[in-house]
C-alpha cells in the first residue's frame, strides 16, 4: 500500500523532483565553487599557468574580479535554494496541507546544509587547487550569465555602504604583499612544513625594507681601526692579528676616517722590490672611505654595495658623525644567520646556565637573541638587549636591579660607567618569590 502511494508520489511530481534535485546539485556546485575559487593558492595557479595550463588562466583571470566571481556565484545559489525550497513547499502543501510548509523548511533546511553546503564546501576546501581547475571552465560561463547581474548588486552595495562612511575598493588590498608572504611563511612554520632556520631566512629577506643600517652596524665603540700615524710596522702586524680583511684608517682622532685597508692590497705592497714592513705606506695603499647614512634602510644598502662592488662602508649620522661601519656579511647574516669562517673569534655573547637562565651580553642584538632563543622581543625602539632594557626602565639601571617585561625577567649583572654588559634573563614565572 505504502509503496503504491510512493508510486503514485513519484508520478504526480516528478518533474517537481527532478527541479529540486537538479537545483540541490547546482546549488552545490556553486558553494563548492565559491570555496575552491577563494582558497586556491594564487601562486601554485601561476605556475600551472605559465606552463601552459589553459584551467589555470581561466581560474587566474576570474580571481582577478572577485568581486563580480563571488557575486555571480552567490545569485546562482541564492536562487537554486530558493527554487528548490519553493518547489518543495508547494509539493508537500499540496500533500499534507499547511503542515507541509513545516515539512518543507525542516527538510529542505537539512537537505541544502548537508548536500548543498558542508559537504561541497568540505570537499572543495580538501584540494582547493584541483576543485577550481576543475570548475574553471563551467564558472566561467556562469559569470559570464550572471556577471551583469552581480555588477549591479555590487554597485547597489557599495553605495549603500557608502552612504555609512564605508568605502570598498578592489585596488586596495588589507594586507601587503611583504605582509602576506610573512603570514603564509609563519603560518606554515606553525604547520611544521616549515623548519624554523627557513622561516628565519624567508623572514630576513622581507625584513630588509624594515631595517636600517643603523640597527645591525658594528657600532663605533666596537670597531677594530688603524692609526695612520702610529709606525708602520705596528700597523702591519695589527693587520696581521686581525680576523679581518678590511679595516678603517684614521689619522688625529678615531672620528676622522682616511681610508680602508684591504689585507690583500697590503700584502700586494708587501710583494714589491724594495718594501718592507717598515718602509711600506699604508695611507697610500688604502682605499678611499665609502660614507653612508645611518638611515639607509638595508635593502637599499644591499642593492648600493652590489652596484658599487664593495663589501664595506663607514656610517655617519645626520651631522657626519662616525657611528660605525657596516658590511655586506652583516647584511647577508640577516637573511641566514651567523656566517663563520676559520680566522673568525668566538666570542659566546649569549650562554644558557644550570638553572636554565640565560646570560647575555649587553651588546647582543635583539633580533639575534630572537632568533637563537625563538624569542619575540620588540626591536622597533632599541636594537640590542641592554637599549632594550634602557628604554623599557626609562633609566640607566644600577647592577642587581631587575625589571620584568614581554614575559621575562632581565637582571643587570655588570655596568660600566653608563653602559649595561651583561644582563641574566629568565622567564618571568620562573622567577623564585620574593626576587
Amino acid at each position: 500500500m505504502m509503496l503504491d502511494a510512493f508510486a503514485g508520489f513519484l508520478a504526480d511530481n516528478g518533474v517537481s523532483i527532478a527541479i529540486i534535485v537538479l537545483m540541490i546539485g547546482l546549488s552545490a556546485f556553486f558553494s563548492g565553487s565559491e570555496t575552491a575559487l577563494t582558497a586556491a593558492s594564487r601562486a601554485r595557479i601561476h605556475t600551472l599557468e605559465v606552463n601552459g595550463d589553459e584551467r589555470a588562466g581561466i581560474v587566474t583571470q576570474l580571481i582577478q574580479r572577485r568581486d563580480r566571481l563571488i557575486g555571480a556565484l552567490l545569485i546562482g545559489n541564492n536562487l537554486a535554494n530558493i527554487l528548490s525550497s519553493s518547489i518543495a513547499t508547494s509539493v508537500l502543501l499540496q500533500m499534507f496541507g499547511a503542515r507541509g510548509v513545516a515539512y518543507a523548511t525542516l527538510g529542505m533546511t537539512i537537505i541544502l546544509v548537508v548536500f548543498a553546503e558542508v559537504l561541497p564546501k568540505s570537499w572543495a576546501i580538501s584540494a582547493p587547487d584541483r576543485f577550481a581547475l576543475a570548475v574553471a571552465r563551467p564558472v566561467r560561463l556562469v559569470v559570464l550569465i550572471i556577471g551583469p547581474v552581480s555588477s549591479l548588486v555590487n554597485g547597489i552595495v557599495r553605495r549603500i555602504l557608502g552612504l555609512f562612511g564605508v568605502s570598498l575598493s578592489r585596488e586596495i588590498s588589507m594586507l601587503t604583499a611583504h605582509e602576506e608572504l610573512r603570514g603564509a611563511v609563519d603560518f606554515l612554520h606553525r604547520e611544521g612544513s616549515f623548519v624554523k632556520a627557513d622561516r628565519d631566512r624567508l623572514g630576513g629577506v622581507l625584513d630588509l625594507g624594515e631595517l636600517e643600517v643603523s640597527d645591525i652596524m658594528i657600532h663605533r665603540t666596537l670597531m677594530r681601526a688603524l692609526n695612520a700615524d702610529e709606525a708602520p710596522e705596528v700597523l702591519v702586524r695589527s693587520v696581521l692579528d686581525s680576523s679581518y680583511t678590511r679595516m678603517p684608517v684614521w689619522r688625529g682622532t678615531a672620528d676622522n676616517i682616511i681610508g680602508v685597508l684591504h689585507a690583500k692590497d697590503l700584502l700586494r705592497a708587501l710583494a714589491e722590490p724594495d718594501v718592507t714592513p717598515e718602509t711600506v705606506d699604508i695611507v697610500r695603499i688604502a682605499q678611499k672611505p665609502w660614507f653612508v647614512p645611518d638611515t639607509t634602510n638595508l635593502k637599499d644598502q644591499l642593492n648600493a654595495f652590489l652596484r658599487r662592488k664593495v663589501h664595506f662602508a663607514i656610517v655617519v649620522d645626520e651631522y657626519g658623525e662616525m657611528q660605525g661601519l657596516v658590511t655586506l656579511e652583516d647584511i647577508l647574516e640577516e637573511i641566514v644567520g651567523d656566517i663563520a669562517d676559520e680566522h673568525d673569534i668566538a666570542i659566546q655573547g649569549v650562554r644558557t646556565e644550570a638553572d636554565g637562565s640565560i646570560v647575555v651580553d649587553g651588546s647582543v642584538p635583539i633580533r639575534d637573541l630572537n632568533r637563537a632563543l625563538d624569542w619575540s622581543l620588540p626591536d622597533e625602539e632599541a636594537t640590542t638587549v641592554a637599549g632594550l632594557v634602557i628604554h623599557e626602565s626609562r633609566s640607566i639601571p644600577e647592577e642587581r636591579q631587575a625589571f620584568t617585561f614581554y614575559g621575562k625577567r632581565f637582571i643587570v649583572m655588570k655596568r660600566v660607567k653608563n653602559r649595561i654588559t651583561r644582563l641574566r634573563i629568565r622567564p618571568a614565572e620562573d622567577v623564585p618569590p620574593g626576587e
